[in-house]
């Protein structure tokens, strides 16, 4: 029997990919997603639609608002940025949201039985957030065998997985594709439409476009511009 693992699972490109992963590996994803009332909810409704098709035993979607706490343009009016990435942490950096989202995976794999967590996180092509570096996974991960009674009475020890963490957007497409991978059933973009369709301009939108140029290919969802 495959030993399971809770995935971080936005239905982003970095995530999916992640999840594929996971599988070749040889475990059995558990997909975990969060509606916290981020205005990019377009790539939620694709995690929902297609968890079990990208491998997902099982999807549970945890639904809280965050908009009470603002400070992210992902969660409260503040615009988004359309510049480009630049050298500052962008305003749509959200206040810990990696730090909370793994403490309810760390909370459902221990429920679970699991002690692999994966969680799609880059610190090449990403838009400087601080919870996305390797000393901060290394940091939760020792927080996590201290704080969970199955690691404490010895059941097992929680691995934090990062397989993205040191390769380029143009690596992580590609890596994806030879596990079959279908980016057109994922969404990046920070500032959709309201039918979803992509802004082309955020950070996210201008790091995928750059993966998918280096990958030699087109990406295959829409943009706006």
């Amino acid at each position: 029997m495959s030993k399971k693992a809770v995935i971080l699972y936005s239905g982003g490109l970095d995530s999916t990919t992640c999840l594929a992963m996971a599988k070749e590996q040889g475990f059995a994803p558990y997909a975990l997603s969060f509606a916290y009332g981020q205005r990019h909810s377009v790539e939620l409704e694709l995690a929902k639609q297609n968890a079990t098709n990208v491998g997902a035993v099982e999807h549970l979607v945890v639904e809280f608002d965050y908009r009470k706490v603002g400070g992210s343009a992902l969660t409260s009016d503040i615009a988004v940025p359309k510049e480009g990435v630049g050298s500052d942490i962008p305003v749509t950096y959200v206040p810990a949201r990696n730090t909370i989202f793994l403490s309810f995976a760390l909370g459902w794999a221990e429920s679970l039985g699991a002690y692999d967590i994966f969680i799609g996180v880059n610190a090449l092509d990403y838009s400087g957030y601080p919870d996305c570096r390797p000393e901060y996974i290394a940091a939760f991960e020792t927080m996590a065998n201290l704080a969970t009674k199955a690691a404490v009475e010895g059941s097992g020890h929680f691995t934090i997985h990062t397989p993205l963490i040191h390769l380029t957007k143009g690596e992580i497409i590609r890596r994806g594709l030879s596990l079959g991978v279908d980016y057109g059933r994922t969404h990046s973009c920070y500032d959709p439409t309201n039918d979803g369709v992509a802004c082309g301009l955020c950070d996210s939108c201008r790091l995928r476009l750059k993966g998918f140029a280096e990958a030699g290919m087109a990406d295959p969802i829409d943009y706006r511009d």
